[in-house]
């Protein structure tokens, strides 16, 4: 097959698209909305950070306790990224970052619509 695919944006849902473009700028996202001119609460936003894209979908009777979204970024320092995000002080649920079996840094953050985070960076190769 001749397809090549050329990168993926996660959409993320949410109950207020304006809200969580708010949030997720103050988390370091360039954020703009879709929708109608001068909706207070657009349809759709699309968040970006580099080459990395996410979405957000507004889904008024969305339940966070059930929400099952997720998505997994990979950066250069998840400490410095967590170090940051914890200093924005926003609203959701930010884990500490640990060394997994599998070779990374990583931590996990659950905005307040509960969409699961999940971000890491290359462990340094150990020396024999």
């Amino acid at each position: 097959m001749a397809v090549e695919f050329q990168r993926v944006a996660p959409v993320l849902a949410v109950r207020n698209v304006a809200v969580a473009l708010a949030h997720y700028r103050r988390l370091g996202f360039e954020g703009a909305a879709h929708g109608e001119a001068g909706a207070e609460d657009p349809d759709y936003g699309f968040l970006a950070w580099g080459s990395v894209t996410l979405h957000l979908a507004r889904v008024p009777d969305l339940d966070p306790t059930t929400s099952t979204s997720a998505c997994y970024l990979y950066v250069g320092d998840a400490d410095a990224l967590h170090a940051a995000w914890r200093v924005a002080g926003v609203e959701g649920r930010l884990m500490a970052p640990q060394d997994t079996p599998y070779g990374l840094r990583e931590f996990a953050y659950l905005d307040p619509d509960n969409n699961l985070l999940r971000v890491g960076s290359p462990l340094p190769a150990r020396s024999a």
